[in-house]
């Protein structure tokens, strides 16, 4: 019996990464046999989920909205924060599922913590060029990955991106 189910495709760049970020795409598929492990079962994770911090684990990093509120989040190491965004209902869109290949999910982060990542490649870089409201500590929260050394951390989600939707001019 024929039916859609999802295939994961794998969008991340860079190896450590990669089995981490996927996104599901419909392809006709036969009926998994009786006790075939599905994707989930497995561990394999979908764009946009993240894992929940052990007891004394806990992260935090906090994101101001461009509206100027502060959302205080405790995270666990390892998660990004493209991903940490869309599991909390905040708006970062991340249009390319986080493979750094456009600037949807740009990032202002607070210059105490800017020091504190590791460079952006080139790859960022070149997207970053083409992000809205560019300046001296923009990153993208794709390639933010949450760290003990990050803790605390503070970013600003810009007034726009350059995929612009209609929500991005409606008035307050």
């Amino acid at each position: 019996m024929l039916r859609l189910r999802p295939l994961l495709t794998c969008v991340a760049r860079r190896p450590a990464a990669a089995s981490r970020f996927v996104r599901p795409s419909l392809v006709a598929t036969r009926t998994p046999a009786p006790g075939a492990t599905s994707a989930v079962a497995q561990g394999i994770r979908f764009h946009g989920h993240v894992s929940k911090p052990k007891p004394g684990e806990e992260l935090h990093v906090t994101f101001i909205t461009k509206e100027g509120d502060q959302i205080p989040l405790e995270v666990a190491e390892g998660d990004n924060l493209l991903d940490i965004a869309q599991a909390n209902g905040l708006d970062m869109e991340g249009a390319c599922g986080g493979s750094c290949a456009c600037s949807t999910c740009h990032v202002i982060v607070d210059p105490e913590y800017y020091d504190k990542m590791e460079e952006p490649d080139d790859d960022e870089n070149d997207m970053l060029d083409l992000a809205f409201g560019l300046t001296e500590t923009s990153r993208l929260g794709c390639q933010i990955t949450m760290t003990k050394e990050l803790d605390g951390l503070r970013v600003a989600l810009p007034a726009m991106t350059r995929n612009l939707q209609a929500r991005d001019f409606e008035k307050k």
